[in-house]
């Protein structure tokens, strides 16, 4: 929170051309005397500032450091405002939508603006992720491991990692950090992780930030080809884009893409039910016939 009062000090600071160590306790909900260790902290980090003592006196910014008042906008504003509010779409809580607030120092007309951009971040499992997602950043702001129970579909493990950032990305949360397993950095996915727990302190190491191309964190082994019918098309479209396949005269797709491991490969075919043929590797239609007798035989 220190963090966030003082952004938003500053941003008062931008906006104002004097304000009093009582307005700013106030706005802010501290002591004056904290306030005071803000405005310390500030200078220390290299921004002049200047208190003036008496009547008129107050704390300023020295002119020749000022930027521009129009440095933000209010369409810049606004983003903010979005990107704000889809991590309490996560949390919870109105926590982000305070600190905009703090941040727009009083321009009322910017949170209640027309915003054309709406973007929630929660899930289905929003009951279970969003303490997850707090005690993760509890633990990375506290410098702490975590120990959890994962689930991959090479089976289900025991893990203590390092935690460093809440990724989102492919639709879906992450953890990234470094796993006491494999010594090495891991990308961990929130939906798989359970028995939750914060750990023991632990002293940061250099955190590189996760390369988030699929091609290293999901490396294809085998090439797929297979024809899928027309009206899948827009299945294609959602989940691989238009140039994951081509279209055939009669109307039917001939798609390419990279898979991790056979397993995948033989429920992804399936899951179209008699929508797709698998065209290669050559060699998995076996299993895939394999796959649909053992179906079959279950429901007889």
């Amino acid at each position: 929170m220190k963090l966030n009062r003082m952004i938003g000090i500053l941003a008062i600071l931008l906006q104002q051309e004097k304000v009093t160590a009582p307005y700013l306790a106030e706005k802010f909900e501290v002591s004056r005397r904290t306030i005071n260790r803000d405005i310390e902290a500030l200078c220390m980090a290299g921004i002049p500032l200047v208190t003036e003592p008496g009547k008129n006196g107050g704390v300023s910014i020295v002119d020749s450091y000022k930027m521009d008042r129009t440095l933000l906008s209010t369409q810049d504003m606004q983003a903010i405002l979005t990107g704000l509010r889809s991590l309490d779409s996560v949390s919870g809580t109105n926590r982000y939508a305070q600190l905009m607030e703090k941040l727009s120092a009083g321009a009322s007309n910017l949170l209640a603006g027309d915003t054309h951009i709406l973007i929630d971040l929660a899930s289905w499992s929003k009951a279970s992720l969003s303490p997850k997602i707090e005690l993760l950043h509890n633990a990375i702001l506290s410098v702490r491991k975590v120990s959890f129970t994962y689930f991959a579909p090479k089976g289900e493990s025991k893990r203590v990692i390092e935690p460093y950032y809440l990724v989102f990305h492919w639709s879906s949360w992450y953890i990234w950090g470094w796993c006491g397993e494999k010594k090495d950095f891991r990308l961990f996915k929130l939906a798989r992780i359970t028995d939750l727990e914060v750990g023991k302190p632990f002293e940061k190491r250099f955190a590189p930030l996760p390369d988030l191309d699929s091609s290293k964190i999901f490396p294809y082994a085998y090439q797929v080809k297979a024809k899928i019918q027309p009206e899948y098309k827009w299945r294609l479209i959602e989940e691989y884009g238009p140039e994951s396949f081509t279209v055939e005269p009669d109307g039917t797709m001939i798609f390419s893409f990279g898979f991790m491991d056979k397993t995948s490969i033989i429920s992804w075919v399936v899951s179209f039910g008699d929508g797709a043929e698998l065209l290669e590797p050559v060699e998995f239609r076996k299993d895939i016939l394999e796959y649909v007798e053992r179906m079959q035989k279950k429901y007889l």
